[in-house]
């Protein structure tokens, strides 16, 4: 069985050469920072939550 067959339409395209390897390489860079982003984002509302929750908590501890 051919190696470049058995790899896929990438090894033998794409990946054969070294721009065609920096373009995956960036393509997957800019994917894993978009998720990042999106991720990110939830975080810090999960964060703003969190915090005025806990201030929340703290104040009526506080006062009461």
């Amino acid at each position: 069985m051919n190696l470049a067959l058995a790899a896929g339409p990438l090894a033998s395209g794409l990946l054969a050469d070294p721009l065609g390897q920096l373009l995956v390489g960036l393509v997957a860079l800019a994917a894993i920072v978009l998720v990042g982003r999106v991720l990110l984002s939830v975080a810090w509302k999960l964060l703003l939550v969190a915090i005025v929750v806990v201030g929340g908590l703290y104040t009526a501890g506080v006062l009461l």
